[in-house]
């Protein structure tokens, strides 16, 4: 475990303020609108909609401001819904006084962000957050605690920083760690077309599609686990 906090800053825009991490020079979420891009990358490119009805185990790369889970939370709630449990990993978790500023962008899922905010704190370890939903973040370098982990993934959020300015998250080795904690069909999703990204998905067994990505992003990335590697 780290007792790194996230180091950041805050950016000016039209649409308000943006925390951006120092270290990797990129925004936690997108300046045109995060919450859509959470569900057009993640839910939308993993068919999530289509499969809430049966308890799902979802991975992440990268916790940030806990957006993409609020988003998940918030949308899973609607409807008829199983167990939902919520692993993400991340090596550098935010404050919570940072993550509160940041939700305050989002008032759609502002009483879920306090609900997290107030029942969970890093490293705390599983912690249910809802009825049937349960939030792990896993504190360290992916590299060391994927691999180590002994769950498997119905569907993946690969939402590290860039690959230019992160590449660590985006290694073959971390992306057949991803695979070998996939269940069988299960699939991946990120904003990321990078050619070296969906050849390292192919290489680690998933079957790699690339699609319309959300707002000025021309495409992204989709993945499905098959049964051949």
């Amino acid at each position: 475990m780290t007792d790194q906090t996230a180091p950041l800053m805050w950016r000016e825009t039209e649409a308000g303020r943006v925390p951006v991490s120092t270290q990797f020079d990129d925004p936690y979420y997108s300046l045109g609108g995060g919450l859509d891009e959470t569900r057009h990358v993640f839910l939308g490119g993993n068919d999530l909609h289509a499969r809430f009805e049966s308890d799902l185990q979802i991975g992440e790369l990268g916790f940030g401001t806990g957006l993409n889970l609020l988003v998940t939370w918030a949308d899973w709630a609607k409807v008829p819904h199983g167990k939902l449990h919520f692993t993400s990993f991340e090596a550098y978790p935010m404050a919570k006084s940072d993550m509160a500023a940041a939700l305050t962008a989002f008032p759609e899922i502002a009483p879920l962000g306090a609900i997290l905010l107030d029942k969970w704190s890093a490293g705390s370890g599983p912690v249910e957050i809802a009825e049937n939903l349960t939030l792990e973040v896993i504190i360290g370098d992916a590299r060391a605690t994927l691999p180590a982990w002994q769950g498997a993934a119905d569907a993946w959020f690969l939402d590290g920083f860039s690959p230019a300015k992160n590449p660590a998250l985006w290694e073959p080795s971390l992306l057949q760690a991803v695979a070998d904690h996939t269940t069988s069909h299960g699939t991946a999703a990120t904003y990321s077309a990078a050619g070296h990204v969906r050849q390292s998905l192919t290489s680690a067994g998933f079957e790699v599609s690339r699609v319309q990505g959300f707002g000025r992003k021309r495409h992204m990335t989709i993945a499905r686990k098959t049964d051949a590697k």
